[in-house]
């Protein structure tokens, strides 16, 4: 019995030695790092305006309405080229047509028959343009369209930038400067130095309207209302301590 109690006792030193053994060597081999964040920003002006308007035109005979439709095409073409656009500016989209019905119930709101009415034909113009200011009046005055007897909804114009992609790079490199400097101080104020980059991840691209209160996706919010524009971006570096 005593063999074996000594021999348990022996194992369990043994054990014990492994174990701080192994805790001494993580504790003096393990790698001190720090995780920064860095970011920037840029503010713009788009260069880029895309209008919408849409048109309709309603009559008992098809041949009618399209006649009409295609009259309202015209003038809505010819007011625009007066107005500055190129024609490789704008786009009219296909015909829509809907057939109209008058739908017919009894006193106890049963349908009981439904009465052909005519057709309904629609159309969208579209104009994308660089002369931001020129389709910004459009979309506001179009009086003289609606004055012709053209039944005319416009849209609020969307605003966009061209070089998104070479903004995107910029923003990176001044973002990544920036978390390289913060990671910097915080080694110096620790009496340490900066060694290898472990890791480095690029957060979410931002982009939001200049003096708004827009709040930031997860996705990444992409603004297009506002004409003058704010893109922002964060970068995460992750550094060995030396």
């Amino acid at each position: 019995m005593r063999t074996v109690v000594a021999i348990i006792i022996g194992l369990s030193i043994i054990l014990t030695g492994y174990v701080l053994g192994k805790a001494y060597n993580y504790k003096y081999n393990s790698v001190n790092t720090v995780s920064v964040i860095g970011g920037a920003e840029y503010d713009f002006s788009s260069d880029l305006v895309v209008w919408s308007a849409a048109y309709s035109r309603a009559s008992y005979e098809l041949k009618d309405a399209y006649a009409a439709l295609k009259s309202d095409e015209k003038q809505v073409r010819s007011y625009l080229q007066k107005s500055g656009i190129a024609d490789s500016e704008i786009v009219f989209s296909s015909i829509v047509i809907d057939k109209q019905f008058q739908y017919n119930y009894n006193d106890r709101g049963t349908l009981t028959s439904t009465t052909f009415t005519g057709y309904s034909l629609r159309q969208t113009v579209k104009v994308n343009s660089r002369s931001i200011d020129k389709v910004e009046k459009i979309s506001r005055e179009i009086t003289e369209l609606l004055q012709s007897g053209i039944e005319l909804s416009s849209e609020q114009p969307a605003y966009y930038y061209t070089k998104l992609s070479d903004l995107k790079i910029k923003l990176l490199e001044k973002a990544t400067e920036d978390a390289r400097v913060r990671a910097e101080t915080i080694a110096k104020n620790a009496d340490s130095k900066l060694g290898d980059l472990k890791k480095a991840s690029m957060g979410v691209f931002q982009i939001t309207g200049q003096y708004s209160n827009e709040d930031y996706t997860y996705g990444g919010a992409f603004n297009t209302k506002d004409k003058d524009k704010t893109a922002s971006i964060t970068v995460r570096l992750e550094y060995e301590l030396e």
